[in-house]
């Protein structure tokens, strides 16, 4: 499930360990123990991520050229219901970035549709770019806008099918500026009769975003993607898993939650197990279809080292049927 580029080729690999052997290594290393202690609170204890957004932010001004982020081209293999189905589909992309899942999907078919939403207004800009430059007629079917998906709800166009065909072209909800890039007006739907807005998204992706937000708001954000699915809709989740590399190597002083670390530029990282993963999905009403941690053994092509990946990969959807439907 990672992705090795190779010159004439992708190659992807999935179960390069076992899940357990790993765990057991770090357990049994007394180096490692800070990672597994319980976290320390107190009354006077700040509350990470307080400026996250923030943080986020001034990150992509830092990495405005887009180098930092590569295309990910394995979305498809590992997500193959988005090019599957006949009919056209709509998709939203919580956290976009600067555009690397987007990329791939809007490649993928012609009547795919992306709604893409980032706190970041340079992130959302260089997507916009990028989308741009890779072929002019995707602009058509790509819809960046300005959302801190932490703390505040989709907006309402985004719940209804109509709406979202016809309201990211008017004036008074969001249009495009010159370079493409889409400007919000308002979150009211375009249509005000209650039977147009029961529509909804054929599918949200997560990837790599949930673990940037404090744990303490991951449920909020959860539920919120469920109310813009549609009755049957699938969310594509992909992550950081428990005791990847990248954990491992955060010392103790950035630490600030039980599995949660700060980036010395202020960003944070959540490092998911998979039964915080279905609690926080099963908890807010999805039904789990996948979930399995991958693990993948990357290798540095200037000095040899072997690193030992792990991420979270899952797949939910939201009932066809709702709990008081199924209890008349």
């Amino acid at each position: 499930m990672a992705e090795v580029e190779e010159e004439k080729g992708v190659q992807f690999f999935s179960r390069d360990f076992e899940w357990e052997r790993l765990r057991d290594e770090v357990e049994r290393d007394p180096l490692s123990s800070y990672h597994l202690s319980p976290f320390p609170t107190t009354p006077s204890s700040p509350s990470p991520g307080v400026a996250d957004a923030d943080a986020w932010r001034s990150f992509h001004r830092c990495h405005s050229t887009g180098k930092f982020f590569k295309e990910r081209r394995y979305i498809l293999k590992e997500f193959p219901e988005l090019i599957v189905c006949d009919a056209s589909i709509s998709v939203l992309e919580v956290g976009c970035g600067n555009g690397s899942t987007v990329l791939p999907i809007l490649r993928s078919k012609q009547d795919i549709i992306i709604y893409a939403c980032d706190c970041s207004q340079k992130a959302l800009d260089k997507a916009g770019e990028m989308v741009t430059t890779a072929d002019l007629t995707f602009r058509d079917r790509f819809y960046p806008f300005l959302h801190d998906f932490s703390i505040d709800k989709f907006p309402d166009w985004l719940l209804c099918t109509v709406c979202q065909r016809s309201s990211p072209r008017k004036k008074f909800i969001f249009t495009q500026d010159a370079n493409g890039q889409c400007l919000i007006g308002s979150n009211k739907p375009a249509c005000l009769e209650a039977e147009c807005c029961s529509g909804g998204l054929d599918f949200v992706t997560l990837i790599f975003t949930l673990s940037a937000i404090p744990f303490q708001r991951m449920s909020f954000v959860v539920a919120e993607c469920m109310t813009v699915l549609k009755p049957g809709g699938l969310l594509l989740f992909r992550d950081y898993g428990l005791f990847d590399m990248t954990m491992l190597r955060f010392p103790s002083e950035q630490r600030v939650g039980f599995r949660e670390y700060i980036r010395l530029d202020g960003t944070l990282s959540y490092f998911f197990s998979l039964d915080i993963v279905r609690n926080l999905f099963l908890g807010a009403g999805f039904i789990e279809l996948e979930l399995e941690y991958c693990c993948v053994i990357s290798v540095n092509r200037r000095s040899g080292k072997k690193m030992q990946r792990v991420w979270v990969h899952g797949k939910f959807q939201r009932p066809i049927l709702s709990t008081a439907s199924l209890s008349s």
